[in-house]
């Protein structure tokens, strides 16, 4: 087949594709006006997130077969016309979900521990034992929100710590293992010290967590979000961190992550969350490993092997 890549790829894609005899296109500077001109040539896409797959785009692809997402998330496309065209969609989960669970985890210990303000106090000549002292994370109770690829590594890497998790998936049944107990939202609000979220943007998971849903939680707790900025905005945030709903914050997403687009009231709320010590923050980079970059291209190339051969 012929396939167009769009986006910043690890250049092993293009090899590992023309391996299977498919003629690569690899394009990631082109334009979205490139896109809609030339997309009609190509049986297969393969992209990240620089432009949306909407109808406009997709109608121009007349002859597509597949589209093939580096990474998880499938919010940027209308899923509903690939289904009417036939056109089968992959992604990849499997890649970075490793990569994603181990960020998770190492933000929440370095905000338990107050690494972040313990190394800015000694670079600069303060030795603040007491104004350091952390929590540990052995005895705390878990909660997981969505338990596909993310959910269940994070889940994974846990083990060890000595907790005990309660893991909440809509979509699924029966998936209780060594590693979690599965129980009903509700048990996860009655329970939970820590939450983390692992669900896709859809039109139910965009702002679920409301000051409302917060303040239903038996016990104030701690939040992680690797998944999607846009379950939780920066005034919810903000709330409940001053109302001690939410004792602290690890965020690798925002409701918003152009900065130069936010609105006036974005503003004003981001520059509160980003003063505040028990909040860390960074850039979308949970699934950015140098290893998830190659794992991605594998797992993708698996796919399109395995539905066209």
């Amino acid at each position: 087949m012929r396939i167009l890549i769009i986006d910043e790829m690890h250049l092993s894609i293009v090899p590992m594709l023309e391996a299977k005899g498919h003629a690569v296109t690899y394009s990631p500077k082109i334009t979205r006006a490139e896109i809609l001109d030339q997309v009609g040539d190509y049986e297969g896409l393969i992209i990240r997130s620089k432009t949306p797959m909407d109808r406009e785009l997709l109608e121009k692809a007349v002859n597509l077969k597949f589209i093939g997402r580096a990474g998880a998330g499938l919010d940027q496309i209308d899923l509903e016309y690939l289904v009417n065209r036939g056109i089968k969609l992959f992604h990849a989960a499997k890649g970075n979900r490793d990569a994603v669970a181990e960020h998770a985890v190492g933000m929440l210990l370095a905000l338990f521990n107050n690494i972040k303000k313990a190394d800015s106090e000694v670079r600069k000549g303060i030795w603040d034992r007491e104004g350091n002292r952390g929590h540990e994370l052995m005895g705390k109770t878990v909660g997981i929100m969505g338990y596909g690829n993310m959910g269940k590594a994070f889940a994974k890497r846990l083990q060890g710590f000595g907790v005990e998790i309660y893991a909440y998936d809509k979509y699924k049944m029966n998936y209780a293992d060594d590693l979690v107990h599965e129980v009903i939202w509700a048990k996860v609000k009655a329970e939970s010290e820590i939450l983390s979220i692992h669900v896709p943007l859809t039109t139910e998971t965009r702002n679920f967590l409301t000051l409302e849903e917060l303040e239903s939680f038996a016990n104030p707790i701690w939040l992680i979000n690797t998944a999607r900025g846009e379950v939780i905005s920066f005034k919810t945030l903000n709330e409940a961190l001053d109302r001690g709903i939410l004792l602290g914050a690890v965020l690798d997403v925002l409701e918003n992550e152009k900065f130069a687009r936010f609105s006036e009231e974005q503003k004003a709320e981001f520059e509160k969350l980003a003063q505040r010590e028990n909040v860390l923050f960074t850039p979308h980079v949970a699934g950015w490993t140098y290893e998830s970059y190659v794992k991605i291209n594998k797992v993708l190339v698996k796919k399109i092997s395995k539905a066209f051969s």
